[in-house]
């Protein structure tokens, strides 16, 4: 029988890697704890944008900004990203981290909670990659489906919760059961909503990609 763990270990092995400067980032965030993508949705993530070339691209939850900044290096060159995050003490890293590592100023970050800044916005977007708080994915979902554009790819992030979505409430911890019941909601909504076509991949947390018809 394959392990997950060790087969997924044996394909990280084979990435190339990404900028140094996006390595470095990397390591500084795991060193403090800080939630981001992991090195198989990396790979992902770089395999779309090169298929796809987005030209606007929404991401919903931001953090310190390393998949942002991975994504500035990653698209083309005309290609802009808006960023959207609430949190107080994460914003100005982020900040520093674009001064210092967007080189083509292809980043706006948006400081604020993210349903309200999405209820505002009217752009057409060709890529949304959503990342933010899991328990209000189904909340933002209405806009992100109004604010992509048909044949627009939305990724979600971290959709299996570490095995845990898949389980019984029961199985899960008290704290987690909302998450846990919004996630699965979350999941049979966008598999059942005539306007996207989605798929479930088992890709880093897990990784839904939904594509607007």
């Amino acid at each position: 029988m394959i392990s997950e763990d060790r087969i997924r270990t044996f394909i990280n092995s084979l990435d190339c890697g990404n900028a140094p400067f996006l390595d470095e980032l990397e390591k500084e965030a795991l060193e403090n704890d800080v939630p981001i993508i992991r090195k198989d949705t990396q790979s992902l993530m770089k395999f779309l944008l090169t298929l796809h070339h987005p030209k606007r691209i929404l991401e919903v939850g931001c953090a310190v900004g390393f998949s942002a900044l991975l994504m500035a290096e990653y698209s083309d060159d005309d290609t802009v990203i808006t960023t959207i995050e609430k949190f107080e003490k994460r914003i100005p890293v982020a900040r520093s981290n674009f001064e210092k590592f967007d080189r083509n100023k292809k980043i706006t970050l948006l400081e604020g909670d993210a349903a309200d800044i999405l209820r505002d916005l009217d752009e057409q977007y060709d890529f949304i990659f959503m990342d933010a708080a899991k328990g209000q994915y189904l909340n933002f979902l209405p806009d992100c489906k109004r604010l992509l554009r048909k044949g627009g790819l939305l990724l979600s992030d971290n959709v299996l919760q570490d095995g845990d979505v898949m389980e019984s409430r029961f199985a899960v911890t008290r704290r987690n059961r909302t998450i846990h019941e919004r996630m699965r909601d979350y999941l049979f909504a966008i598999k059942h909503d005539s306007e996207l076509e989605s798929v479930i991949l088992t890709v880093g947390d897990g990784m839904a990609m939904s594509v607007k018809l």
